[in-house]
């Protein structure tokens, strides 16, 4: 083969490896949400191509016969091409064994460079900057390909496959898309600056629904305002102005014996025509949704939807009441730091190494604000007052503290055995490891 030719030859082998190499990566780089895109708008070759990711072996294995008979061939060809010019190149200044071992070795450098540059690095980063648009187009020839080698691709894929069984490898790729997935895409979509900050923790939010139960959202026992059966309508006039909300439970005795809630848009209509406030008005009092303190967020809002309701009473397991949620509890609780006033918030950052948090705050918040991964025991308690508790295996005092994960928490403020205000610090490295104090 004259030199001319063989130059030829070797620029054709490498357009054949790099087209081998596109398809490759092309094809294992494709997002399938990408892929279906392009098939709802017109492009048939798009669903092809989805199949074949669901099952690849002989797609690859056509990929792998091409690049290991064209790496093969290049160093033949390119040996017998430019080693005899090269040496003789040499041979003006070396003997003619020494220029012969010369001109091999620049000619298997130069053959080398010219492969990984141009059929192996070019075709990759291509393939990798628009996955999608190449998989389609390398399609067709590749389908040509499959069919002119299906008897070696038939053996080989076999071979393969039978390895892998005895080796007892899954072949089938998982193309589930998980909450965690999704998760990820949007914290990168976040550092990338696509997504704001705040965006990407309400869709954070919205998974740990599932996780999160009902007790992390609710009004505590100790702060519902509710009317008692029989409340005078003076008694009910003076609730409502000292304590506005939108809804009351409406009681028998006692908070534990809930027959109903009175919304306060209708107690506000009374007023509003001079009629006399009166609870055993049947059409006042709604019947009210009771729900168990162990549900998580997400099944209370099935429940809100099934009834139709925004209103629920929570109670434990020995039916006493320990607080209410409303839908617009469960949607803050999704929304975050983008809805609720200033005055509100549980977790107040005072300076870069202390945080002064509510002892009713929800754990995962703590968490959240803390980057803390768990907290021990986080099984047996829903709030950091709870956390406190299970530590210090008693109720908490002013002044106790707990260490735990290069933080102090310590009690400041405690109100009829109620945690009102925890300090939280930030330790230096001595004084990092966990332990409970009290007085």
């Amino acid at each position: 083969m004259q030199f001319p030719e063989s130059l030829f030859a070797i620029a054709l082998l490498i357009l054949l490896s790099a087209f081998f190499s596109l398809a490759e990566l092309s094809l294992a780089a494709s997002r399938r949400l990408r892929l279906r895109q392009l098939a709802v708008d017109g492009d048939m070759r798009a669903d092809q191509v989805l199949k074949l990711q669901e099952s690849p072996g002989d797609y690859f294995t056509v990929i792998q016969i091409g690049q290991n008979a064209v790496a093969i061939l290049g160093g033949i060809v390119g040996e017998g091409a430019l080693t005899p010019s090269l040496a003789r190149l040499f041979g003006i200044w070396l003997d003619s064994s020494t220029a012969q071992t010369v001109g091999f070795l620049a000619s298997f450098f130069i053959v080398m460079s010219l492969f990984i540059l141009f059929s192996d690095l070019f075709p990759k980063r291509l393939g990798m900057a628009e996955p999608e648009r190449w998989a389609v187009r390398v399609l067709t020839p590749m389908q040509w390909c499959m069919r002119l080698l299906t008897p070696i691709v038939w053996f080989y894929g076999k071979t393969t496959d039978l390895i892998f069984k005895l080796l007892g490898v899954e072949t089938v790729r998982d193309d589930r898309i998980t909450s965690e997935d999704i998760l990820a895409m949007t914290e990168a979509g976040a550092r990338a600056g696509l997504l704001a900050a705040s965006e990407q923790q309400v869709i954070a939010n919205v998974f740990e629904l599932d996780s999160r139960t009902v007790a992390s959202a609710m009004t505590q026992r100790e702060r519902i305002a509710f009317f008692l059966h029989d409340d005078p309508d003076e008694v009910i006039r003076a609730r409502i102005a000292e304590e506005p909300f939108s809804t009351y439970p409406v009681c028998d005795g006692d908070i534990d014996h809930v027959v109903g809630y009175v919304d306060a848009k209708d107690l506000f209509q009374r007023v509003l025509n001079n009629q006399t406030l009166s609870l055993s008005d049947e059409q006042l009092v709604h019947k009210v949704l009771i729900v168990p303190d162990r549900l998580t967020l997400a099944e209370v809002l099935d429940q809100f939807r099934q009834v139709h309701e925004d209103f629920a009473v929570i109670v434990n397991e020995y039916s006493l009441v320990v607080g209410v949620v409303t839908l617009n509890d469960v949607m803050s609780t999704v929304m975050g730091d983008l809805v609720g006033p200033d005055d509100e918030e549980q977790i107040v950052r005072r300076d870069e190494n202390s945080w002064l948090i509510d002892g009713v705050t929800p754990i995962e918040d703590v968490l959240r604000a803390l980057h803390l991964n768990e907290l021990p025991h986080d099984d047996e308690y829903e709030t950091l007052a709870g956390f406190l508790m299970v530590m210090l295996r008693r109720v908490p005092r002013r002044t106790d503290s707990v260490n735990f994960g290069g933080y102090k928490f310590e009690v400041l403020d405690v109100d009829s055995y109620r945690i009102d205000q925890v300090m939280v610090s930030r330790l230096t490295e001595t004084g990092a490891r966990s332990s409970a104090e009290g007085e």
